[in-house]
Order: C-alpha cells, then structure tokens, then sequence
C-alpha cells in the first residue's frame, strides 16, 4: 500500500495530465488552420485603471490567493475565445462596474437574459437605465458561499430579506445547497439599475457545467452571456459544456437542418422540464424569442465547436448543416454525453448490458441504430435532469427573496406569458 499522500500526489498529477490533454484537443476542434494565431482573450474587466476600490470593511476581506488552489495548465492563446461576447461600451461598462461595486471576493460572473442581449418580445432599449429596460440579470461564482454571504450582507443588508439577515450567512449557505445551488437576490437597486443576482460556488458550477448534475447552470451557459469576470477553470469546463450541447443536439436532428434548429434545440434544453413552461409563469415562445434576436451570438458560441466535430459539414457562408447520421456516426457523439445524462439513458437499455460487457463499442453503436426510440429517451432523460432542481429552485424563491419581492416577481412572469399567449390582443 502506498502512503495516502503518494496516493494523493499520483491523483493530482493524473488530474493535471487529463485537464492538459483535454483542453488540447478542445483547442484543436474548436479552431481553423486558416484562422490567425490570436492573442489571448483580454480579461473581460481590463481597464485603463488597476486602482483598487477602499474596502467598506474593517479588517478588510483577503484578496484570494493566487497560491490558495493548484493553478490549471496554461491554456492555449485562442481558446474559449467563442465565449467572449460582445455588447455596447456603455453596457459593458455598466455591468463591469455593478460587479466591482462588491466587496466580497468573486472568482466568476456572466451577465445574462433580455437586459445584456436583446429578445423578441420584451421592450427595448439603448439605455439599461431606462425605467421600461428588463432586470439585469448576473450569476457570481465564489470560492466558499458563506464567506461571500457573511461580507455582503454586511456591506448590502438590504439585498436580503429580513429573516435572512436574522439567521445570517450560515443559514443562507444551506438553503443555496438546495436543488441547483443557487441563492438569488432579486429587485437590487446598484449604479441606476435594478439587477437580480444569483449566488452560486465554482465547485457547483463546474460540476454542472460537466455532468449536466441540474442543468440550471450549464443550461443558462447554452445561450449567449456576457462574462464580467473570468476564469481559466470556467472557462475550460464550459467548452466541454457547449460541446456537449451541441452533440446533445445533434443526437436529435436529421441529416440536414437549418443553423436556427440547432439553436433551436440547444436553447430548449434547460426549459424542457422545467414547471414555468407549463404554468403561467414563463413567455411560451422565449426560446423562439432568444434564438431569433440572437442569433448572431449563437453562431460566433457554436459554429467553430460544430465544424470541429467529425461527419459535420457547415460551410461559413450558409445557414444548412448537413450531418452523418449512420449508427456509427451517433455513438461517437452518444458516448461522449455529459455523464448523469448517460447514466439515464444507458439504464434504458437495460437489455443491452450484456453486449456492453463483450463488446464496449459494439453497445454504443446498437444503442444508436433505433434513431427514434434514442431521441425520445434523451428528451425523455434531460427533463428529468431539469425537473427536480428547477422545482426546488422556484420554491427557494419565497424563500431567498421573501414573500413581498417573490410575489411581485411571479406577477411579472404571468405578465409575459399572458402577453405570448395573446391575452393582451
């Protein structure tokens, strides 16, 4: 037997060797020959100015060491450049700023939703400041929740509610444990603006973002955000989320279909399943929404993951993917599903576990050939990832928000399904 910490060591070092190698073949799908070597993605939140902003707090929170956790690979110079989004100086600015008004210490943040890139649908407007413009919407990723949650309650008492506030970060930790991890703050007034901002760990995030273990992240990361703050990990795991969608998505398309199907399908993952789109608590056409208005977004997150992947043809100057559908062709894709998705459908196909026993690649390909019965099952399976931790979450709401504030947001949701509905006509 060898030592724990040799054990220890031999672990860490497989660990690293697995991330390098992965990140290197991500890298090679995800980029053209043809293509300019790049320089590396400037921190979303580079400024002119690296002053940083007096602390509110006494003793001041610690910065988080850089020497605290085990430091990734270098990633190559291009890579998840996808990811970076563009949006107008005046709301880049805007969110950069919401993010730095916090003193607590945040590794990751994405602004999101109809308020940072337009939708079908939802009134308009060139100035977030605008009292008609949508909620700005942000999900922090931190190190540990309830060292964020004691600081910021300090410095924003009023961004919680008052049992909250009574019972203290502690308690606020466990309940965001609950379903997907994530403790939201709705209704937050900051820099002219009203935001809601959820709270969640990179811990939680990554997991999602790799084994699909609610979706409610990795599903929101599916559509177009605007990263604030960065973060090698992140970014690295959620390549391999986007890639994962797409096969995921691909797995039930035909042999040739229009880019805005794709877009189509990714985007409605994290809604199928989910209760608000069968009660009167979600606009009824929001992915039709997202993908239409967006659909440039999408293309610049997607298009080069696409073409990467084996027996996909689709050529730059067109909206038409053509596709190989033979059986060998999907369990390429099959196989590489994110787990707890796999999990689900391999125990489908109980009957099949014998031959996966003999003959591993042979399983893959028999679990392909009935192209019809596979897509049902993984409709089927990815709502019951959804279901569960999208229920438990909308029931924290009453919980995270207090009555008053989840009362007044639940009203605005019937509000937007009434009008996609036609009710308004």
């Amino acid at each position: 037997m060898l030592p724990s910490a040799l054990r220890n060591s031999s672990k860490l070092q497989v660990s690293a060797i697995f991330v390098r190698s992965f990140a290197t073949e991500i890298a090679s799908s995800s980029s053209h020959s043809s293509e300019p070597h790049l320089p590396p993605p400037k921190h979303p939140t580079d400024s002119g100015t690296n002053t940083p902003r007096a602390s509110r707090l006494h003793p001041a929170p610690r910065p988080i060491s850089p020497r605290a956790y085990p430091a990734l690979p270098h990633l190559p110079p291009s890579f998840g450049r996808n990811q970076l989004l563009p949006v107008s100086n005046s709301t880049r600015a805007l969110l950069e700023s919401i993010v730095a008004e916090f003193d607590a210490p945040i590794r990751y943040a994405f602004a999101y939703g109809s308020g940072v890139f337009e939708q079908d649908g939802y009134t308009q407007t060139k100035d977030p400041r605008d009292p008609d413009a949508p909620m700005l919407d942000f999900m922090l990723a931190v190190t540990h929740a309830d060292h964020f949650h004691s600081i910021n309650m300090h410095q924003y008492p009023g961004h919680y509610p008052l049992h909250a506030r009574l019972l203290g970060s502690d308690y606020v930790s466990r309940v965001q444990t609950l379903g997907p991890g994530v403790w939201f703050n709705a209704y937050v007034p900051m820099k002219g603006v009203t935001i809601k901002y959820g709270v969640t760990t990179v811990d939680n995030l990554c997991s999602d973002l790799l084994n699909w273990k609610s979706l409610y992240l990795a599903g929101r990361m599916h559509k177009p955000i605007r990263i604030v703050k960065d973060d090698a990990r992140v970014r690295l795991t959620q390549q391999v989320n986007l890639t994962s969608a797409v096969r995921a998505a691909l797995l039930t398309l035909p042999s040739e279909f229009k880019e805005t199907e794709l877009f189509e399908r990714i985007a409605g993952i994290s809604y199928s399943g989910d209760p608000r789109m069968v009660l009167p608590a979600e606009n009824r056409g929001k992915v039709g929404n997202i993908v239409r208005n967006q659909q440039p977004q999408f293309r610049e997150l997607y298009h080069r993951l696409v073409v990467g992947l084996p027996g996909v043809h689709w050529p730059l100057n067109t909206n038409q993917i053509q596709q190989d559908i033979s059986p060998q062709a999907r369990s390429a894709h099959l196989r590489k599903l994110p787990s707890n998705l796999l999990n689900g459908v391999t125990a489908r196909f109980a009957e099949f576990q014998d031959l996966r026993k003999e003959e591993e690649n042979a399983y893959w390909v028999k679990l392909s050939e009935d192209q019809a019965k596979l897509n049902r099952v993984l409709n089927q399976e990815m709502r019951r990832i959804v279901r569960t931790p999208a229920t438990v979450q909308s029931l924290k709401g009453i919980v995270s928000a207090g009555l008053g504030k989840s009362l007044r947001y639940s009203m605005a949701k019937v509000s937007k399904w009434w009008k996609s509905s036609g009710g308004s006509k």
